[in-house]
């Protein structure tokens, strides 16, 4: 088991409907441009496993379940 994050908050993560699906998002989303960043994203930033994983892993703990992917 990780570590607590010291920046995660106490406070419930708040979840939205999405359109008419019945699924549920967190209010807050994971932007992942920075990972992997291959072709344009590159430009912006190029995180390898070692740095990705410890922020993947505080999302989903703080209940985070929706991720913006930049295009291939």
């Amino acid at each position: 088991q990780r570590p607590r994050d010291p920046w995660l908050r106490s406070d419930p993560m708040r979840y939205r409907p999405f359109g008419t699906t019945g699924l549920l998002v967190s209010e807050i989303c994971l932007a992942t441009l920075t990972f992997g960043g291959k072709g344009f994203c590159v430009v912006v930033g190029s995180l390898g496993a070692k740095e990705v994983e410890p922020r993947i892993g505080s999302a989903l703990d703080a209940g985070v379940n929706s991720l913006d992917t930049p295009p291939p």
